[in-house]
């Protein structure tokens, strides 16, 4: 059998492995990754938040990113019928980046990926980890190569960034259910034949059409817009016929766009995801760290999947150096704590988006600014400035904001009914 040995073996080229993998070649550390499909290759996740641009500079792949033209997201539009909600992540309490981009991940992850050998990570494409076995903190993974090849790789530690392959979670038996909604989506992508011009035709919007039901919309640079449903999954098998029958029934439950896009063919047959919100029972183990969708993946309202995978990937690659430098790291504290701290801030977000309490916040009039400008960082991803309120009250404040709101309706039906 062949075998190989390096420092640290990452698990999934996708955005959290290549800022893994770079963040340690960066301090020379023999890192190699195993990814299991072919690039470039069809994910969802194409909407990024500003917080990752910060992760994506640090390790150096920003450059090879930018030189691409990417259509840029300066905020985001939320619809509700008549009423709407604009963003603006130059109007954020929390300094940091002002945009980001929205984007094919088939395009993205290629480029990420390319970056990340550049700087002298190897990855073997079309490689499937098997079995993984532990030895304290060293590692025996099993790969098998796409003709069947099986070899073995040592490791110091692993980090498994595989994304919705979930490869340690299913090896190790780590998942359990999550504590959100049983949600599903179906989306496809179209090539827009009369997009309109300017600003409405490049401008990522949610389109909420029922409390627990929303539509996205993610126009891109190459003329191709990402579009898909969200809503609990009865609701979204409720729909008979192909995805692509499904999918098109679906749009006419937007007034705003079914005209903008019921003419337009989609580029491939709608997929499906059921119950797509995972956890998983910890972190981190002896040797080895879970990082992005391989750990929690919540909801795609707030669009803070790659967010949180490329935050977690660069703190676990950060956390396995001073490891193998034989370093004490405290994995439960600098680690699990910490990566929480985002997760339960943006699931109380999610929780009080389907329960109505925050689209109360985001349509009331008239708004109030610093209100506004709070809950902006949030979804911008600064979800670890816990000087902003809305982050360190997360668990109350979005509820007691929505109970003044109701109270102040209220008093506005009383005083309207004549004497």
């Amino acid at each position: 059998m062949i075998t190989e040995n390096v420092d640290v073996l990452v698990i999934g080229a996708g955005p959290s492995g290549c800022v893994s993998a770079s963040y340690l070649k960066n301090n020379n550390i023999d890192v190699k990754i195993v990814e299991k499909s072919k690039f470039p290759r069809y994910v969802i996740g194409e909407s990024l938040l500003p917080r990752c641009m910060d992760h994506f500079e640090e390790v150096g792949l920003l450059e090879g990113l930018n030189n691409q033209n990417f259509e840029k997201k300066y905020g985001a539009r939320f619809m509700k019928k008549e009423k709407v909600c604009n963003f603006d992540f130059s109007k954020k309490y929390t300094d940091g980046w002002d945009w980001t981009w929205q984007i094919p991940r088939d395009d993205f992850d290629l480029i990420l990926a390319t970056e990340t050998q550049k700087k002298g990570v190897p990855i073997d494409f079309e490689n499937e980890v098997i079995d993984i076995s532990f030895d304290g903190s060293n590692s025996k993974t099993t790969i098998k190569d796409k003709d069947g090849v099986i070899k073995m790789i040592h490791s110091k530690f692993v980090i498994d960034s595989s994304g919705y392959g979930r490869v340690l979670p299913r090896l190790l038996n780590l998942d359990i259910p999550s504590k959100l909604p049983d949600h599903s989506s179906i989306f496809s992508q179209v090539k827009e034949q009369h997009r309109p011009e300017g600003k409405e035709g490049t401008l990522i919007t949610f389109d909420v059409l029922q409390k627990n039901v929303w539509l996205w919309v993610i126009p891109f640079s190459n003329g191709n817009t990402s579009i898909g449903f969200v809503g609990p999954t009865d609701f979204i098998n409720s729909f008979k016929g192909t995805p692509s029958e499904v999918l098109s029934e679906m749009l006419k439950l937007s007034d705003y766009y079914y005209g903008r896009f019921k003419d337009e063919v989609f580029l491939f047959e709608p997929k499906v995801i059921q119950n797509f919100s995972k956890s998983v029972k910890q972190l981190h183990g002896k040797g080895y760290a879970l990082t992005g969708n391989s750990t929690e993946f919540l909801d795609p309202i707030f669009s803070s999947g790659v967010t949180f995978a490329t935050e977690s990937g660069l703190l676990a690659a950060k956390l396995a150096l001073r490891e193998i430098k034989n370093e004490k790291v405290d994995w439960d504290t600098e680690y699990t704590a910490y990566i929480g701290k985002g997760v339960d801030v943006f699931s109380t977000y999610v929780n009080e988006w389907y329960k109505g309490n925050l689209q109360k916040l985001f349509f009331h009039q008239p708004e109030n600014p610093e209100i506004k400008k709070q809950i902006c960082s949030v979804l911008a991803g600064y979800v670890w400035d816990e000087t902003n309120p809305f982050v360190k009250k997360h668990d109350r404040v979005i509820t007691s904001m929505a109970h003044l709101i109701d109270l102040e309706i209220a008093q506005q039906q009383k005083a309207a009914k004549p004497n």
